[in-house]
């Protein structure tokens, strides 16, 4: 598979990553088996660029990633994050402490099994703790050997700048799709201008833009969409237009919905790299075709002229999780 770098640091990864996080119960009931096969077959077709965290489900997420790598960690570079923290009685909450920068990474280690993640994450940006503690904690990391390469996730133009002059970060992970293109406007030309790559996390704006959701569409217990404003109906009848105009794109390229949208992401930069994710073989052979997809330039702006830069309708979180994305 076609390999990019990560920005200035000389970190390659494949074209298009794999993200776990749906392996855990965000998106309704996983089976185990599955999902570990369906890493091991993303090992295979050369997606090696593997995803986690460790608050998808609490730590469950970083074990099973952990038991897939086993045998074939030198395989693949592997993500993960911290920063989302689950307090008592359930209250979650954000830390970047260097404390906790440490004892997180610690856990994560352990969880996955391994001697040294690839790529760590600040999973959020705490308001309470200064970006410079935060980050030389992390710096710390990779000077033990425990972390090779830094990123951050959800970030905003000024904690990205002041983060890069304590530790070259690597890659900034943030949700980009058609349906949410607010980082155009500022935070894609800094970290270009910084050289940072950038990791598209939702590239298939979580299901929609398959063309597989619409207002009858029903989730499953259990399924994060259930609070997720876009995903109410009024809203999902409001973005049909954004699903039908990728559905006549994919029937004149005989190819998925979903291979367009990512194929559209691909072709932003090649300092973008796509994971998207899922719990299924099947979705993950689809979602790899992308790479097959070829949009020429007339292609790109009719795609891009029926999608507003400003978004979808609705916010793309509930409004809790919006007040921790930093801006």
């Amino acid at each position: 598979m076609e390999q990019r770098t990560l920005g200035s640091t000389g970190l390659k990864v494949s074209a298009i990553g794999l993200g776990c996080m749906g392996m855990s119960g965000s998106y309704g009931k996983a089976d185990e088996a599955e999902s570990i096969a369906t890493i091991h077959r993303a090992i295979d077709l050369g997606c090696t660029f593997i995803d986690t965290a460790d608050i998808y489900g609490e730590g469950h997420n970083e074990e099973l990633v952990g038991r897939a790598l086993k045998g074939r960690r030198d395989e693949v570079v592997l993500a993960t994050k911290f920063g989302n923290v689950v307090g008592p009685g359930g209250k979650r909450f954000v830390s970047g402490k260097p404390d906790y920068v440490r004892s997180a990474c610690d856990a994560s280690l352990k969880r996955l099994g391994v001697e040294v993640i690839d790529l760590y994450y600040q999973h959020r940006v705490d308001p309470a703790t200064p970006m410079e503690d935060t980050v030389g904690a992390m710096a710390e990391l990779v000077k033990a050997g425990k972390v090779r390469h830094l990123g951050l996730s959800e970030a905003g133009p000024q904690n990205i700048r002041r983060a890069h002059k304590v530790h070259p970060i690597a890659a900034l992970q943030s949700e980009y799709s058609l349906w949410t293109r607010e980082h155009e406007a500022e935070v894609l030309p800094t970290v270009r201008e910084l050289g940072i790559g950038f990791i598209a996390y939702s590239p298939l704006g979580r299901g929609f833009l398959t063309g597989t959701v619409d207002t009858k569409t029903t989730f499953m217990e259990g399924d994060t969409r259930q609070r997720h404003p876009r995903f109410t109906s009024d809203n999902r009848a409001a973005n049909a237009s954004i699903a039908s105009k990728l559905a006549e794109v994919a029937r004149r390229k005989n190819c998925t919905p979903a291979q367009v949208a990512i194929a559209w992401v691909l072709a932003q930069g090649k300092d973008i790299v796509p994971i998207p994710g899922t719990k299924q073989r099947r979705y993950l052979e689809e979602n790899l075709g992308a790479l097959k997809v070829r949009l020429s330039e007339a292609d790109l702006e009719e795609i891009a002229s029926a999608f507003p830069p400003g978004g979808a309708a609705g916010e793309r979180y509930p409004e809790a999780m919006m007040q921790a994305i930093d801006r």
